[in-house]
């Protein structure tokens, strides 16, 4: 009987420790909702895009992962193809005050003219909030929700782990794969990988 009491203790310890929202970002679920200020002042809430493919890119302009996709022309290719099909793109900053990446958004705004960035808005998210949510742990980390409001995709752009802009364009790219896949009405061929980059600049980190 004490050891019957002792495995039930465990369980429900094991249970207690599993980290809340976990279960919300994996791929089939419903995508958490949430609500931030971009870099002119808008709100979005990601609820009043259901029924548009959305794509969540986490981002830090002083990364080189993500400097590499970004010299390359990748990330602005991608940006402008697929926000020109009706896909709304929004990039997440959750580098938190005094961490690298996290900016004024006046200078936020200037980088990203300076790169010819075509993302729908830049998202603020100093706290971490949506990060932690998300559970994003690098930058870039991508996440691709359909038109239903379903995570479809979560992982890394693509299969090479560098920082050299040459790979972006021999790469496997699953970010395209899966949308190409989602907007034919197809399974997304890869649905999750593991992400690579810089760690998010949670703050602490």
């Amino acid at each position: 009987m004490k050891k019957m009491y002792s495995a039930l203790v465990m369980f429900a310890l094991s249970v207690l420790l599993v980290p809340l929202g976990r279960a919300e970002v994996q791929v089939g679920s419903t995508a958490p909702d949430f609500s931030l200020t971009d870099t002119h002042g808008r709100t979005h809430r990601l609820s009043e895009y259901r029924g548009k493919i959305v794509v969540l890119e986490w981002y830090n302009p002083d990364c080189p992962f993500v400097g590499k996709h970004y010299r390359s022309g990748n990330m602005q290719q991608l940006q402008k193809e697929y926000t020109a099909k009706g896909i709304v793109w929004l990039t997440v900053d959750s580098s938190a005050p005094g961490e690298e990446g996290n900016y004024p958004a006046e200078t936020l705004n200037q980088i990203s003219n300076k790169v010819g960035a075509v993302r729908t808005a830049l998202l603020l998210d100093p706290d971490g909030k949506v990060g932690h949510t998300y559970d994003a742990k690098t930058t870039p980390d991508m996440y691709i929700i359909d038109s239903k409001g379903s995570l479809v995709y979560r992982g890394a752009i693509d299969n090479k782990r560098s920082t050299n802009e040459a790979d972006a364009k021999t790469a496997t790219n699953y970010v395209r794969q899966a949308l190409d896949a989602v907007l034919a009405g197809k399974p997304v061929p890869v649905s999750a990988t593991q992400p690579y980059g810089c760690t998010v600049k949670y703050a602490g980190s």
